[in-house]
């Protein structure tokens, strides 16, 4: 039977829930499989002044919408760019470089970096050195210096890190994450993560420079050739962001293409990274034996990214477009679609937040936690030692590939125990 905790709130134990159907489990847990997070502090007169940096991913986001924050700064090499973080947070203190912003701006507190992935750790560094707490796009860090130089920094200036990763706060996976702290999966012993994204019509992509691969000036961006598992954080998201786990073994193999229009193409003959890969599938092992898929695919028929999780009492499925919705499959029972939740639509966001947002949802999610992480005077909950252990598989995953597949231990960047 369901029990109840010191709130009066509704929860299901483990046996409870394997006795149910699964449907009848999910509503029968009540607060459990609904939790997220919680609203910000309303006590606090404390307003946290917020910096953007990059006008593109960067003007997606929700920071001024909360009611304790405000954007005082925004600044992008371009100046459409500038102008559309202007507008979008109705911010008149425009920069043309970081490095003027560090140099001039007086009333930040904290700093969204959203400028491209190489760019990432060098920019954190600055922006910890200026004394802004930081929160970063992905990946957090393209090598295992810069891996290490982030917690070194992180750690010496005692400000607040987080990396603003979708996966995350997808409401499959809030979902999945709830449910395996309930006990619902059983023993959650594999994860698969997925990430596609197919660059489209190869030829096209020469000659059109208004897409991703070019920045505004027609000049190649950071995402011309960029090999896919230094973006690993969507898929090892699902898995990190639900279990907690952490790869310490890897093995991945990449796919260069045959038909020479492919294989001779420059996205992967002339890029800046010396990656000749147009996807990567790896298989990884846990510190708690048990294993994980990631796959990225940048050469593909399909897009977005989605997860399975394999338990040995319950298996729960992301939808795949085309084919099925939310699926649950608990031992015993018929395979179920699931109604999942709208957690966004809760009131665990500050009431102006509670609407539909980008990346299914996360951007309303990434914008509150991190405020509210600020507000509190705590660590979010993606602090950097969440975002590394989703970043450093993938950068190892790159040397298994192009050692063709050799499996390569992946150190840890956690902090240290005492």
């Amino acid at each position: 039977m369901p029990v109840q905790d010191e709130r009066g709130a509704c929860h299901l134990s483990r046996r409870s829930f394997l006795e149910c159907s699964g449907a009848a489990a999910l509503v029968a847990g009540g607060d459990l499989l609904t939790r997220v997070g919680r609203a910000y502090p309303q006590e606090t007169d404390k307003t946290i002044r917020m910096a953007v940096v990059g006008g593109r991913f960067g003007a997606t986001f929700h920071w001024h919408e909360h009611p304790r924050c405000v954007v005082t700064a925004v600044t992008d090499l371009y100046p459409e760019r500038r102008e559309r973080l202007k507008n979008q947070y109705r911010c008149d203190a425009v920069y043309d470089s970081l490095e003027t912003m560090i140099r001039e701006a007086k009333d930040v507190d904290a700093v969204a970096v959203f400028s491209g992935a190489p760019d990432h750790a060098k920019q954190v560094k600055m922006c910890l050195d200026r004394g802004w707490h930081v929160v970063c796009a992905v990946p957090a860090c393209v090598s295992l210096e810069e891996a290490a130089m982030l917690k070194e920094h992180k750690e010496k200036t005692g400000l607040r890190y987080m990396m603003a990763e979708s996966s995350w706060y997808h409401q499959e996976c809030i979902f999945a994450r709830n449910l395996h702290r309930a006990g619902g999966f059983g023993e959650l012993f594999y994860t698969e993560g997925e990430y596609y994204h197919d660059h489209g019509d190869l030829q096209k992509a020469l000659t059109d420079k208004s897409g991703l691969p070019y920045n505004p000036d027609g000049t190649r961006s950071w995402r011309w050739g960029y090999p896919p598992m230094l973006y690993p954080t969507h898929s090892l998201g699902f898995l990190v962001g639900v279990t907690g786990e952490r790869v310490v073994k890897v093995s991945c193999l990449g796919w260069r293409g045959t038909r020479p229009e492919v294989r001779e193409h420059p996205f992967v003959t002339d890029n800046a990274y010396g990656s000749p890969f147009w996807c990567q599938a790896s298989i990884m092992s846990t510190n708690r034996g048990h294993m994980c898929r990631v796959n990225e695919f940048r050469r593909c028929t399909n897009y977005g990214d989605r997860a399975q999780w394999f338990g040995d009492e319950a298996t729960f499925y992301t939808p795949l477009s085309g084919v099925h919705e939310s699926v649950i499959c608990v031992r015993g029972k018929s395979a179920e679609i699931v109604a999942v939740p709208q957690y966004w639509q809760s009131d665990l966001l500050p009431e102006p937040m509670r609407r539909p947002s980008g990346h299914r949802g996360s951007a309303m999610f990434i914008s509150a936690e991190f405020v509210n992480a600020l507000l509190e005077d705590r660590e979010p909950e993606i602090d950097l030692y969440e975002s590394l252990a989703m970043t450093v598989p993938g950068i190892v995953a790159q040397e298994s590939a192009l050692k063709d597949g050799q499996q390569l231990a992946v150190p840890s960047f956690d902090r240290a125990q005492l």
